[in-house]
């Protein structure tokens, strides 16, 4: 995997402990151990491309001014071959080295070879990661934070995937516990209403317009055959009518916002392989249990949690916990994924605690479980928030989203900003075809580069296929900027990934559109001499590939003309 940031950081972590070493081997520095020294990007790119305290952090061992140990060290470096031109000392002894052309050639032939490749790093090789996300409640439509959670799960699951872990994605569905017998009850009162309006729905019930639809629709095949039957016959008959019913919806509705789970993982089919028994029993034999009022109680609190769970009832049922522990003991242990991921909405802060420490008691080591809060989700409209109940079933759901708003320009602003962040999306923002809608910005960019290529088709200038030092008269800032900004997609990637924060990529591709407008509108192409113009093709073609890259990963349509 091409890194070429990486390998610039280490070639000058080499020239500088080789030219300490000429120097104490000639007596000039004293034979002491070289202190740990750092290599970095300055902010201010006239102090070179890549900086090194190396020499202020040697002053005490070698006994010298900063400065003076420096402009030693510079006095012994050797460039040629290197990844730099120039080397130099600045301010009190720091040691600033500059990208060689060949440097930037090679970064570019780089993006060109690989093509779809292109940033892809090895990070995570030999890694499993199994991630979970939106897994909706069943019971109802999803809503717009599902939609963030949809968006920011397929796109880190991508994240991954280009820094070489093997991934897999998965929508736990609760087809079990007090949301299905609410949702049962719910449909039961509709149903029953249809024969006698009398019947009073209670208040905690759901209250959206999809359970009168599913109870009509029960109604019309079955008539009220079912009302004087029964009751636990009545409400699972309803249960069983609308729940695949609801299940297809979230299949369909994800698919439709290009998302594909490998896995549909049912909550029922813990109870049913005696998994939730199992984990209890485990738990038990773990020592971090014990009976309180009739019910049996988890110790979480020993493991950092605010208070200690209750596992099972007084009345015997187990608490919605248990289930949860024993899915996170499925992905870690029955199935071995090496690590899992949770993406989950900022109402569920406090279970982090809780899982973890269940995870721990069960002999399975914590940090393998992450879990990623999000936080809540405003739409703005003319400038103003939305404000929607969801009590009364009119919140706005993922499938009428869709309809408002292109696909693309909902998997690509939702990963704007960091998951935890709170966030306004502007619906009227996301329709909008200008340079202020940072996806269309975007793909104008990928669009334009097709428009310069189809140019020279029309003009029958042939696109030729260079080596590094015909790419070697890529010198003007704007090129330079947009190269360097090629240079860190490697790094970039690796950095979203550890950070589970997609947003990472969004905002490296929004930053190279608006390097490479910069370089369109400032230096000329077509009409160029040849060899200058050729370069600047081949410039444009690398930006073309890492746009695409980027936008396939999150499954964002390239368009090529707009």
């Amino acid at each position: 995997m091409t890194n070429l940031i990486n390998d610039a950081f280490m070639q000058v972590k080499e020239l500088v402990m080789k030219a300490m070493g000429e120097l104490v081997a000639d007596g000039t520095f004293p034979a002491e151990p070289v202190p740990a020294f750092n290599a970095e990007i300055p902010a201010d790119p006239k102090n070179g491309d890549i900086s090194t305290n190396a020499a202020m952090v040697s002053a005490k061992p070698f006994r010298n001014n900063p400065r003076k140990i420096a402009e030693s060290i510079v006095s012994k470096i050797r460039l040629d071959g290197t990844f730099f031109e120039k080397c130099e000392v600045a301010g009190p002894g720091f040691i600033n080295f500059f990208y060689s052309q060949d440097w930037y050639a090679e970064v570019v032939l780089a993006v060109l070879e690989q093509k779809g490749k292109y940033g892809e790093t090895d990070m995570g090789a030999g890694k499993s990661v199994l991630v979970e996300f939106v897994s909706a409640n069943p019971t109802g439509p999803m809503h717009i934070g599902n939609a963030r959670g949809g968006a920011i799960g397929d796109c880190l699951s991508s994240v991954l995937e280009k820094a070489g872990y093997k991934v897999a994605r998965e929508f736990y569905v609760n087809d079990a516990g007090n949301q299905i017998e609410k949702f049962k009850t719910s449909l039961e009162v509709r149903y029953l209403q249809l024969y006698k309006p009398e019947t009073e729905l209670p208040e905690d019930a759901y209250q959206g317009q999809d359970i009168i639809e599913h109870a009509k629709a029960f109604s019309e095949i079955y008539g009220d055959k079912y009302v004087n039957t029964d009751r636990e016959e009545r409400r699972q008959a309803l249960c069983d009518f609308a729940l695949p019913k609801n299940i297809q919806t979230l299949h369909d509705d994800l698919g439709k916002y290009r998302i594909q789970y490998d896995k549909w993982f049912n909550e029922s089919s813990l109870h049913n392989d005696g998994s939730v028994q199992r984990v209890i029993e485990k738990l038990k034999e773990s020592g971090y249990t014990y009976e309180q009022d009739g019910a049996l109680w988890f110790k979480s609190s020993e493991f950092g949690d605010e208070k200690d769970r209750v596992l099972v009832r007084d009345n015997g049922v187990p608490t919605y916990f248990v289930p949860d522990i024993a899915y996170h003991y499925n992905k870690l242990v029955t199935r071995g994924f090496d690590k899992a991921i949770d993406i989950l909405g900022a109402d569920h802060h406090g279970y982090i605690a809780r899982i973890k420490a269940s995870m721990s008691a069960l002999g399975v080591d914590a940090d393998r479980l992450d879990i990623v809060i999000m936080q809540m989700v405003n739409l703005v409209r003319n400038g103003e928030k939305y404000k929607l109940s969801k009590r009364s079933g009119k919140a706005i759901t993922l499938s009428t989203l869709l309809d408002e708003i292109p696909i693309d320009a909902a998997r690509f602003f939702f990963n704007l900003r960091e998951p935890n962040s709170h966030f306004d999306f502007d619906l009227d923002l996301a329709v909008s075809q200008t340079s202020q809608n940072p996806v269309y910005y975007v793909q104008y960019a990928h669009a334009r580069i097709c428009s310069v290529m189809k140019k020279m088709t029309d003009a029958e200038i042939e696109v030729k296929t260079l080596g590094r030092e015909e790419l070697r008269v890529l010198a003007a800032p704007e090129e330079q900027e947009i190269i360097k900004h090629l240079a860190t997609l490697p790094n970039v990637i690796n950095d979203a990934a550890r950070a589970y924060d997609p947003a990472k990529v969004t905002k490296y591709v929004v930053d190279l559109a608006t390097l490479y407008h910069k370089f369109y509108n400032n230096c000329r192409i077509m009409g160029e001499e040849e060899n200058l113009m050729q370069a600047r093709l081949s410039l444009s073609l690398a930006v073309k590939q890492v746009i695409k890259n980027i936008l396939d990963m999150f499954k964002i349509t390239c368009p090529e003309s707009m």
